[in-house]
């Protein structure tokens, strides 16, 4: 059976890698083995990964909100856009949760032009930048001009003294991060001028989607109780973070929310913070 992806190319459908996807959902292997049997009944051949994503989603919801929450992940980091802005505040965010202070949208003076930085962070006397590089389509790569246009981008702040967290300091690491995957040219690239790489699946002991099961630093795009309007607005008030919600249930109150709503927002939200997905190395 083939699968079709975004891109158009037709692959194979790989049963192990849905099976895999859906045990770190938190449901167990009896409830995997239900979703996967009802996903294999429907899906056909050619179904795009777009349906197959849809089907095993709708299909998890119906055995608890929480586990679709999880399972939705790399969809809800696509759903901080349209533009990227949330995607940033949600990487320093990321960045404070492993002991960085971090700020976002700050312009500083290059050697030779000014420059928007999109995450500056410190930690243990260490500062760093990054450019994050968000991108909605579901196979989208960034490819090695990204990168080489980012070193030069880094060496023209490189060496000079800038005032951040109440120090004078020099940038000493360069960051490139994504929502998406890069291509094996910007990894090879990157790896010798000594740039850092942050994406989906990369580094594969380190990736996005590990540090955030890690953390269970889930955003709240994540949450299948919520409109997309709601979430939005979650957003627009610097609600970022499933996070903001458990520890503040008052955050939801702008929302209008009744009382059995929010009940059950707070329910899939708690339930989402409860599970930590085992590490797999």
């Amino acid at each position: 059976m083939q699968v079709k992806k975004y891109s158009g190319e037709l692959v194979p459908f790989n049963g192990e890698a849905l099976k895999h996807s859906l045990s770190r959902s938190g449901a167990n292997m009896e409830q995997v083995n239900q979703v996967y049997a009802r996903v294999i009944s429907e899906i056909y051949d050619g179904i795009s990964t777009r349906e197959l994503y849809q089907l095993a989603f709708d299909t998890l919801k119906t055995v608890r909100n929480s586990f679709a929450a999880r399972y939705s992940l790399k969809q809800a980091l696509r759903d901080l856009g349209p533009e990227g802005f949330y995607f940033e505040k949600y990487i320093a965010h990321l960045l404070r949760s492993i002991g960085y202070e971090s700020t976002t949208g700050q312009t500083v003076q290059g050697h030779a032009v000014c420059h928007e930085l999109d995450v500056v962070a410190y930690k243990d006397g260490k500062l760093m930048t990054a450019e994050c590089k968000f991108r909605n389509d579901i196979d989208a790569k960034i490819s090695v001009t990204t990168a080489m246009y980012y070193l030069s981008r880094f060496k023209d702040i490189s060496g000079i003294d800038y005032e951040f967290f109440g120090k004078k300091l020099q940038f000493q690491e360069g960051w490139l991060i994504t929502n998406a995957y890069f291509t094996t040219d910007s990894i090879n690239f990157a790896k010798y001028y000594g740039i850092n790489l942050l994406s989906w699946d990369y580094p594969k002991e380190n990736s996005i989607k590990r540090r955030v099961d890690k953390a269970v630093f889930y955003p709240v795009t994540c949450l299948t109780t919520l409109s997309d309007l709601e979430e939005q607005q979650l957003l627009k008030n610097q609600v970022i973070l499933v996070k903001d919600i458990v520890s503040v249930p008052k955050n939801l109150d702008f929302l209008g929310l009744n009382k059995d709503r929010k009940e059950k927002v707070l329910k899939e939200a708690r339930e989402l913070l409860d599970y930590k997905v085992e590490e797999e190395y």
